[in-house]
């Protein structure tokens, strides 16, 4: 487990003195070059890529995500634990807003591709440099959510998930492969605590309709409000943190969104 974790980690702070030689990070400002970490726009969900998964969500240990807030290794039982996911989380716009936003919050943003899983980690560890006692909250890991959600959350552990501009996989043969899905929807509700959120986006009129369609079927999910939606800072950030999102936006399209609530189902 202790080479799972070295390959995933966020490094220590101090290692970021080396970057002051590294082309890909921007030397003025610490942060990583977007453009050494491009990569294909999707990847396919259920093919089998090869990186360490955690046995149970018991072997996450947040001393390597969150070192300056777990100074004890593996003392996870005296310390919040993660509590928002945001999955498919691109380039890390939607994960750094919330870290600001919920500074006590511990986040977390699950990424399948490699080199923007790399760009995210500087990312952060370059805004922790340039921010002190800022970003310390906020980690990202590689993984396949599809697959291994409950690998890394408890039951009832998410008081928040993200699905911001998922692959809207057109074709009828691949629906299988969006995250949002009848049978994903029941891992997602384990997951997450009563009264708990998922946040859904797209520019995608189609995929909105699906993943509507989707949350509405299921009997452990309801719509928020609009008062609520009103209320709700999160929502803001839906269409403006992502790269995604404001590329939307410069170009004038439309954005479709669900936002619903974990409930416990009527008997």
């Amino acid at each position: 487990m202790g080479m799972f974790w070295k390959l995933n980690k966020l490094v220590p702070e101090n290692n970021m003195l080396q970057n002051k030689a590294n082309p890909t990070i921007n030397k003025s400002t610490g942060l990583p070059r977007k453009r050494f970490y491009r990569a294909r726009a999707h990847s396919n969900p259920l093919s089998d890529s090869h990186f360490p998964v955690p046995i149970s969500p018991s072997h996450v240990d947040y001393s390597l995500h969150y070192p300056q807030l777990l100074p004890l290794a593996n003392r996870t039982d005296t310390f919040n634990k993660i509590e928002f996911a945001d999955i498919g989380c691109g380039f890390g716009g939607l994960l750094i807003s919330l870290a600001t936003l919920f500074p006590e919050t511990l986040m977390i943003g699950m990424e399948l591709r490699d080199k923007v899983t790399e760009y995210v980690k500087e990312r952060i560890l370059g805004l922790r440099v340039a921010s002190p006692g800022q970003y310390q909250n906020a980690s990202v890991v590689r993984t396949n959510s599809m697959k291994y959600i409950p690998n890394y959350f408890e039951k009832g552990q998410l008081s928040k998930m993200f699905f911001l501009f998922p692959d809207p996989h057109f074709k009828e043969k691949n629906h299988r492969r969006r995250v949002i899905s009848p049978h994903l929807l029941d891992e997602y509700a384990y997951v997450l605590q009563v009264g708990g959120i998922i946040y859904t986006i797209t520019d995608v009129e189609e995929l909105g309709a699906w993943m509507k369609s989707c949350l509405q079927s299921h009997p452990m999910f309801e719509p928020l409000s609009e008062m609520e939606l009103e209320a709700d800072p999160v929502v803001k950030l839906l269409s403006s943190a992502t790269e995604e999102g404001q590329k939307v936006a410069r170009n004038g399209g439309q954005t479709f969104q669900a936002v619903f609530r974990r409930i416990t189902p009527s008997s």
